[in-house]
């Protein structure tokens, strides 16, 4: 990990592992190992101009296709799956927005390789430099294609938790990218936040104001989210998953709170981190809070009946199924989370 000193920014507003499931304290321990594992997550017309191909040859990189979601907006749909060596880790959707003085990346990809793709894709759109390089959270399918932007000099920004996250996530992450993706890992590595969030700043790219703003502990202990004010866009990042299964890394419940906060946002469109761009967020954003509430409630009900962690991972939600891509990766691993978070509830 490259070692620059975070700016800490407070206002005052604000490859897949299979298991045998394990029961009480031995599955806690467990657990908490597994969860630094959880990255490979799922769940108009692309842009690629000769402009992008020329940027091709000169810097080395195919550039991704994007998609202008509004003027100065642009959005990469992430394949949904796991990160195997045929998807080269292209499984988070991510992005840039571009003022009149500068552009901010939101979110860089799963490797190096596709950071470069997603900076030849900025160079098709505009000469601009990058001075904002914005992570919604620790997980690598979002933030190891950070390196292919640092000979650019940006502030990189995310939540006031992402650094030690990332420091404690670092070995087991590198090993697992190199396990799956193989030579398509080669030079992707961990660079740490240089501006850290507490509750909410504002960026500006000149003549457009992003909105930063951290929550509580949800789909991990450091999401943070991207309000674009020119076009009312939230990047939601990984607080929303639409169509592809949500994945707990953190605590449902305060998930269940961030959902509400979001809601009360109202924003005009919202981009997941996972899945479809063109679903209405009122309704992705409803499917998602039913299936944790789902789990909440029927998890709570099986602590009450004396279930063991066993028996409520083997029969709650299993109905879910024909709902959520990669269900039968993570439905079980959120199951046992939750059981985990609320056997000690009071």
């Amino acid at each position: 990990m490259r070692g620059s000193r975070a700016k800490t920014h407070d206002a005052a507003t604000h490859g897949i592992w299979k298991t045998q499931l394990r029961t009480g304290a031995t599955w806690a321990r467990w657990l908490r190992c597994a969860m630094r594992a959880v990255w490979f997550a799922c769940c108009a017309l692309p842009l690629c101009t000769p402009a992008a191909a020329q940027d091709a040859v000169q810097h080395g990189a195919p550039a991704l296709q994007v998609t202008q979601l509004e003027p100065g907006l642009y959005v990469h749909r992430g394949q949904d799956n796991v990160a195997t060596r045929e998807n080269g880790g292209d499984i988070a959707n991510i992005g840039f927005i571009v003022g009149s003085r500068c552009v901010a990346v939101i979110d860089t990809g799963g490797t190096a390789a596709e950071g470069r793709a997603l900076r030849a894709a900025i160079r098709a759109v505009t000469p601009l430099p990058v001075c904002y390089v914005i992570n919604t959270h620790m997980h690598p399918d979002h933030i190891f294609g950070n390196v292919a932007f640092t000979a650019d000099h940006p502030q990189f920004v995310g939540s006031a938790t992402l650094a030690e996250a990332e420091a404690s996530h670092e070995e087991s992450y590198m090993r697992v990218l190199r396990r799956e993706l193989g030579a398509l890992a080669d030079g992707s590595e961990i660079v740490p936040p240089t501006l850290t969030v507490t509750g909410s700043t504002t960026l500006d790219l000149g003549n457009r104001v992003l909105r930063l703003q951290t929550w509580k502990t949800a789909h991990t202990n450091n999401d943070l989210t991207v309000y674009d004010e020119a076009s009312g866009t939230l990047m939601a990042g990984d607080l929303l998953f639409v169509q592809c299964i949500p994945v707990i890394d953190g605590s449902v419940l305060g998930w269940l709170d961030d959902i509400a906060g979001i809601r009360a946002m109202n924003p005009r469109r919202i981009v997941p981190g996972h899945g479809p761009l063109d679903v209405p967020w009122r309704d992705a954003l409803g499917a998602e809070e039913q299936y944790l509430a789902r789990i909440v409630r029927e998890v709570r009900a099986a602590i009450r009946q004396g279930q063991t962690m066993q028996q409520a991972v083997d029969t709650i939600g299993i109905d879910e199924r024909g709902k959520w891509r990669l269900f039968d990766i993570y439905h079980r691993r959120n199951v046992t989370a939750a059981y985990a978070e609320l056997e000690w509830e009071q």
